[in-house]
């Protein structure tokens, strides 16, 4: 009666609501309740409230590593899947790390262009700090 579907035969928006859906799941096993939004409410594609009744979580979802400008001092956490991985990490505490490692540098063009970086896959030296927010 089911048949699984191929990733890569989806639309861009059915991507992004497989990955929602995907992510929440993962999510619900530590106790969040995840509430999609219509569009982006400060910066966020989705809310994951947590049972304690006091940790709500604004979350946006991408398909790869990413780090961006517009999200410094948003208090946003990134969700992305890489394979059967789910991580989400508070995107300034990441982009903290990566400097500090000196990883990535305010003279990087990318960064310094175009105000984001992101990675289609991690590389190991971000598999290694993203292993901490692997949920």
């Amino acid at each position: 009666m089911f048949e699984e579907i191929d990733y890569r035969d989806l639309n861009s928006r059915q991507k992004e609501n497989y990955n929602f859906q995907k992510v929440a799941a993962r999510l619900a096993n530590y106790g969040f309740n995840c509430l999609r939004l219509t569009d982006d409410w400060q910066g966020a594609d989705f809310i994951a409230c947590h049972i304690d009744g006091e940790t709500v979580l604004k979350v946006q979802l991408k398909s790869r590593l990413t780090i961006d400008k517009k999200y410094v001092g948003k208090a946003i956490y990134i969700a992305f899947l890489n394979h059967a991985d789910c991580f989400l990490y508070p995107h300034d505490a990441f982009l903290n790390a990566l400097i500090e490692r000196g990883s990535l540098t305010e003279t990087s063009r990318l960064w310094d262009e175009e105000g984001r970086r992101s990675w289609p896959r991690p590389p190991v030296w971000a598999t290694q700090l993203l292993q901490q927010y692997k949920v």
